[in-house]
Parts: structure tokens; sequence; C-alpha cells
């Protein structure tokens, strides 16, 4: 899209607010049938719940049949899908984060001033872990959006971000639900929650305070929402089609479910305040509550049901090589060794360094 001056005295503050109507006047489709004329390159970061099942959502969509394997630190890979005969394919980046919010620092290197105009974020909560959710979103979500605010606010100095084909922060159109009542996330985000399958055993009345938490936020957010089961085709589908119209800009899927007792499956712009409803549990009287806003009253509501995990008993590894799930017997030993070596190397410098006579 090419912007037209249309008097030479138009200010750049004239040029900036014409731009945010023209946003505001677009629709979903409209975005998308525009990215797909300009954008062969698109960038998607998985991030979330340690052991949450991040790597098979991915090898899910990349439809490949092997084992998922635990991630290290930050892994990379891409997929690649052609538009049509003979036509150059499109190229999907995609990012994986590991370790859970021990290394939200790493954000950095996936989200950078070369690929933040073409960024989605796929954050993937453990709904079998209701204990350790909010703190997930609330970590990583925060580092994801600092970044990109940081890589931004480079940009806008450059002068470079008034070239990207896509926009960063994104504005949402003028009918979206509640828009002058919500925060969206600076670039397209998608959230699922993994494990259903476990979660549908849980209390009727705590699925209900789970679901409605995370439709608040994924509403909240500008963010679509989708249940998984890796055991289940249906809704690994259903999330391999989600994924794909942030790699590729397929068609979202369209249909809704909000029911607690089923996947919920919720596109963006497709759910509401009013239809979400108060955070309403028979666990917590809302009225002794003291909140700041709507979100941090839906935190305080959660928190009471699932009391956060404690974080001092929590053992949070920044090295993921002393990770016990990393465990490799006759490499671990080797390293032993090698930091007993060390260790008595430094030691025998020390003393070296002690008896050494420096002439005055």
């Amino acid at each position: 899209m090419q912007m037209i001056l249309s008097r030479s005295s138009d200010t750049l503050w004239d040029v900036a607010a014409a731009e945010v109507r023209s946003r505001e006047n677009r629709t979903d489709e409209e975005d998308a049938e525009e990215d797909a004329h300009f954008l062969t390159q698109r960038t998607v970061f998985f991030m979330g719940s340690k052991a949450g099942g991040k790597t098979t959502i991915l090898l899910r969509f990349l439809d490949r049949d092997e084992a998922a394997k635990p991630t290290l630190a930050l892994e990379y890979t891409f997929g690649r899908r052609a538009r049509g005969h003979n036509t150059p394919k499109d190229i999907a980046h995609l990012w994986e984060l590991g370790g859970g919010i021990s290394l939200s620092d790493l954000v950095q290197i996936p989200i950078t001033a070369d690929n933040v105009s073409s960024l989605s974020i796929v954050l993937v909560l453990d709904l079998s872990k209701p204990n350790a959710l909010w703190e997930t979103m609330e970590k990583l979500l925060g580092s994801a959006r600092s970044q990109v605010e940081k890589v931004c606010a480079v940009l806008q100095k450059t002068g470079e971000s008034r070239s990207s084909k896509q926009r960063v922060p994104r504005v949402l159109h003028k009918d979206y639900p509640d828009r002058e009542l919500i925060s969206p996330f600076p670039v397209p985000l998608l959230i699922i929650g993994s494990k259903f399958d476990i979660f549908q055993d849980f209390d009727s009345e705590k699925r209900k305070v789970i679901c409605k938490t995370l439709r608040f936020l994924a509403h909240f957010y500008g963010a679509s929402l989708i249940f998984t089961n890796s055991k289940s085709e249906a809704t690994m589908s259903k999330s391999r089609s989600f994924v794909n119209q942030l790699a590729f800009g397929t068609e979202r899927p369209k249909s809704i479910s909000t029911d607690p007792s089923k996947p919920l499956a919720v596109p963006a712009g497709s759910d509401s305040l009013s239809q979400i409803g108060p955070p309403v549990s028979s666990e917590v009287d809302i009225g002794t509550l003291h909140a700041k806003n709507p979100l941090d009253l839906w935190k305080k509501v959660f928190e009471r049901v699932f009391p956060p995990e404690n974080t001092k008993e929590r053992k949070e590894l920044k090295d993921p090589a002393k990770d016990p799930q990393y465990n490799e017997p006759l490499i671990d030993s080797i390293r032993a060794q090698k930091d007993q070596e060390l260790e008595q190397y430094k030691r025998e410098q020390a003393k070296s360094w002690k008896s050494l006579a420096l002439d005055p």
C-alpha cells in the first residue's frame, strides 16, 4: 500500500493520522489479502509452558511424523508452501523457545528489526498445570512485547518502519468488539491451551474459571484461542489451520466453540466482554478484591482459585546443561571430570600467583 500526499502542506502528523484512519477502516480479510501480495517470508515464534506440547504442535504443522524431543533453549526450523503451479514458495521461519519462563531473555534472538513486520507469536499454555498458567503467560508475553516495542522504537528512529507491509504495532479495525477497552498485542497472537485430555477431567467449576479467564486474555490481547489434545486428530488439525494462517496467510478457521466441556475455538474478533461475562467464581468474593484494572481483577480471581507455584521451591535453571530432563550419563560423566580438572587447574594457578615473588 502506498500513501500519496494530497497537499504539499501536509505535515508528518497529517500523514500519520491518515494512515491510522486507513488502518481502522480495513478488515482482517483486506489485511490478509494485502499481505498475500507482499509477504513471501514470515516468522512464527512458539513459546509457552515447559513440556507443554509446543514441539508436538510444531511437528504436526510441518506434517513430520517423528517423536517430539525436549527443546534445548532455542531451536529453529522452517517450512515452505507453494502458492500455485510454477510460483515461488512462501517461507515460514519457525522458532521455538524451550525451558518455559526460565529462558525468556532469549526472545531477543528471534524478534529482530528484520522480521518484526512479519512476526506472529504462538503461546502454548499447559491446561493440566493451571497454577503455573498465569505466570507463564504474563512473563513470556511481557518479554515478547518488550522486545517488539524495543525493535519498533529503533525502526522508528531510523525511519525504516514506514516501509513495512504489516503494521506494527497492530491497529484493530474500527468494528473490532470492545476496541476501546482492550490492549491488543503488537503482533498477531495465537494462544493454544494444550493437554485438553487431562483438563477435561477437572472439576467443572475449575474448568469454567480457566476457560473464561483464557477467553478474556485472548480477547484482551486481540488473539485467537484454541484448545488441543495431541491424541485428537480433530483438535490438532484445527491448530494446524490456525498456525497455517500465521505462517502462510491462509484463510483463518471461522468455527467458534465456547463450551467449557469441549475444546475451545475462538478466532480473534469473534468474542466480546459481554459474551465472556465477569470473572465469577464460587470460591471468590469479587467485592473483597482490590484491583487496578480489569486485567488485574481477572488475575486476582484466577490466582485465588489456582494459587501460583512457590517460586522459592520451583527451580528454574538458567543453565540447561544442569536440567535433569537433558541427562546424558556418558556426556555428564565426562563433563564432571572436566569440571574437576578445571577447578584443580584454577587452584594450582592461584597458588602459583601467591608464591610468585615480585620485584619492588
